[in-house]
């Protein structure tokens, strides 16, 4: 008789079985700096100053170091990891993530990068009437073999701004556009999100709008146009802005208009501390 029993394979026994193919040793003796995984989405909850938390899919991209003697690493591991922390993803526990990440892969350093859409109610400035704005925020974070664990905030702002030469040389108007300021910055304490989306609006010609009836559309129009800026005048103004705040070690900040006249954009950067 065929006995079912002798031939039934059990979990246990397979695990056992199964070679570690990412243990087994590698000669060419080359240490990677950088192995993990990019891409993935992945549902996140990540604190908002007037809702008190917010709900959104984020693209996460997660690293290691591997040894040069390790053939590789466990991919799966940095997934089963965000489970751990989820569903909240944010500046309060990079940390605690960066640090599970070395020791559950055995690594040296670790690194994370979290890119996800950052919703806030914005009323025009004239009707109030109500409308979503979509800002992409980013937390990269970095735990290096000393333990020194270096986060950096990102907000990518759009915003409108208006040529200074062209309204000082034109006898009508002035040509003006839409354009991106990238914001990054350590800190000393934590730093809210809507806080450094402020502080580039309030630094462009004039803030972009979601929902705008005819009286904000003018109010708009007016504000930018009374208000002109190069891009080198709206990264000045944040450097100088940030360069006050005693809780901002580092950052950088960058402008780029996406020209309505020109077939280039205009560019300027500037880092400081």
């Amino acid at each position: 008789m065929y006995d079912v029993r002798t031939t039934e394979l059990r979990p246990e026994k397979i695990r056992v079985e199964m070679k570690d193919i990412q243990s087994q040793r590698d000669y060419r003796k080359i240490p990677i700096n950088k192995v993990g995984i990019k891409n993935i989405h992945y549902p996140i909850t990540v604190l908002d100053r007037s809702k008190s938390v917010q709900n959104t899919v984020a693209t996460i991209n997660m690293y290691v170091d591997l040894p040069h003697k390790y053939k590789g690493t466990h991919m799966s591991r940095f997934v089963e990891l965000l489970h751990l922390f989820r569903p909240e993803v944010s500046l309060k526990n990079i940390a605690a993530i960066l640090n599970r990440m070395k020791d559950h892969l055995n690594a040296e350093s670790a690194h994370i990068e979290v890119a996800f859409p950052y919703f806030i109610e914005k009323k025009a400035p004239v009707s109030n009437a109500p409308g979503l704005m979509d800002y992409t925020c980013r937390i990269v974070g970095s735990n290096d073999p000393s333990g020194k664990i270096d986060i950096i905030s990102e907000v990518i702002v759009p915003i409108s701004s208006v040529c200074p030469c062209s309204k000082e040389i034109s006898d009508k108007g002035a040509h003006n556009q839409r354009g991106e300021v990238r914001l990054s910055t350590r800190f000393k304490k934590f730093i809210w999100m809507e806080d450094m989306i402020e502080l580039v609006e309030n630094s462009a010609s004039c803030d972009v709008y979601s929902v705008l009836k005819r009286v904000d559309e003018k109010w708009v129009t007016e504000k930018a146009f009374s208000n002109p800026k190069f891009v080198e005048d709206i990264v000045r103004d944040i450097a100088e802005k940030l360069k006050k705040d005693d809780n901002i070690t580092w950052f950088s900040v960058s402008a780029e208009n996406f020209e309505s006249i020109h077939n280039h954009n205009a560019y300027a950067h500037i880092t400081g501390s």
